[in-house]
């Protein structure tokens, strides 16, 4: 992109140089906030993080927290320059697109008629200032341990002016160029879950079918399961694993917890911490190999072979895998969507929106049994498929985050004049 034939120092902190044609002025020469009554019409106006300000129920109608009685609400017009004090530090600050109303914690900004102002440029002018930690700090260094941006702040902010026509031009630009970013990150983005999906195709096919795609079959009777190797048992769970409830009393080993996403591991140090100063028989010793299972989360697949010896909470169930049982199998297999919904059903419901795996149900379930060759074979494969696909998503994520790097930058250079649109 070109640059302005000129530039003079900015005297703005954030910003070293501006154009030399350029103005500054405080925010308060170019913006009056407005306080309107209410109409009965009006519907509430969100600032959301994304620069969108828009009616609540555009974007959706759940997840808010409701006033019972609105003291203090305002009115929004369309086109308003719209600042969310609480939440601007992250970019909650936009145009809006809708007639409606808002709490006092927004400020609804309208240009004065001193300067010729396009609002959307000091939109996208405020959330770069955002962005780039800007007005966090300045907020941190008004109020202790607060990140208010409030409209008695924000006025006596300098702010650059180019010319009404050049502001016209840097929106159209930015409008396009964010557009056509966003467009490639959504593709990106698809692209991940492409991956993931496929990954996830793969790894259940073969942890259910097994890696030999001639091999003969048979009915399965394990709802969900439509055919397994003509070689491969249905066995209860009773006959490969063994409930294993050694109390933990002191010994040096490191507190373990249970992450959906992660599996088994080491806790932080609070909860570390609360370990030593526990009762020793809330807790359990786990060792490396066992199949470990968070009672209260079994219909979600949190299952997951040990990785290391260690302590768990009482309400984690631990399993030793009998001979010809593979731990890191059965994980796997405990993932897919066919045994999350075994699980789900054998879950004992204690309450609403609360299962438990009784250790009896756990052993109840019966489970597909493939030699235990087999098994381990399956568990390599997997291992060459995930990091193979993992390999491939972190590529995807570093384009992804070259992408919104770009778009950070488009926003920065247009809005403070170091490119020419």
């Amino acid at each position: 992109m070109q640059r302005y034939e000129s530039y003079k120092p900015s005297d703005i902190q954030w910003v070293e140089k501006v154009p030399s044609h350029w103005s500054v002025e405080r925010a308060k020469w170019l913006f009056n906030r407005m306080e309107r009554p209410v109409r009965p019409e009006d519907d509430v106006v969100t600032a959301f993080r994304d620069g969108q300000v828009t009616l609540r129920t555009n974007r959706r109608t759940d997840g808010f927290t409701n006033a019972i009685q609105e003291h203090g609400y305002q009115g929004i017009r369309k086109g308003d320059l719209v600042i969310h004090a609480m939440d601007a530090f992250a970019g909650a600050i936009g145009v809006s697109d809708s007639d409606g109303k808002s709490t006092p914690v927004y400020a609804a900004c309208v240009p004065r008629s001193e300067y010729p102002v396009n609002s959307y440029y000091y939109a996208y002018l405020l959330r770069y200032m955002a962005h780039s930690g800007y007005i966090e700090s300045l907020s941190r260094g008004i109020r202790e341990r607060s990140t208010d941006f409030r409209f008695a702040e924000f006025r006596e902010l300098p702010l650059p002016i180019p010319d009404k026509n050049e502001q016209d031009r840097i929106v159209a630009f930015l409008d396009r160029k964010t557009a056509e970013i966003d467009a490639a990150i959504a593709k990106k983005e698809r692209l991940i879950d492409l991956l993931c999906e496929q990954k996830d195709l793969l790894v259940s096919r073969a942890v259910l079918t097994g890696l030999n795609a001639e091999a003969p079959r048979k009915p399965c009777e394990i709802n969900g399961i439509e055919a397994i190797p003509s070689h491969w048992k249905v066995v209860a769970n009773r006959r490969l694993f063994r409930e294993k409830a050694k109390k933990y009393k002191g010994e040096a080993l490191p507190p373990l917890s249970l992450s959906q996403k992660d599996g088994l591991v080491p806790t932080d140090e609070m909860k570390e911490r609360s370990l030593k100063t526990s009762s020793y028989e809330h807790f359990r010793i786990c060792r490396a190999g066992d199949l470990v299972l968070n009672r209260f989360k079994a219909h979600l697949g949190v299952f997951f072979a040990a990785r290391q010896d260690g302590v768990v909470t009482f309400h984690y169930g631990i399993y030793t895998p009998e001979q010809e049982v593979s731990s890191k199998y059965f994980e796997l297999l405990f993932h897919t969507n066919a045994f999350r919904a075994i699980y789900a059903g054998a879950s004992n419901g204690m309450t609403v929106g609360l299962q438990n795996l009784s250790n009896q149900n756990f052993y109840d379930v019966k489970s597909i049994y493939p030699p235990l060759n087999e098994q381990i074979e399956i568990v390599n494969y997997v291992t060459d498929l995930e990091n193979r696909y993992m390999a491939l998503t972190l590529s995807v994520e570093k384009e992804l985050a070259s992408l919104r790097e770009l778009k950070k930058l488009a926003v920065a250079n247009a809005v403070t004049g170091q490119i020419k649109v």
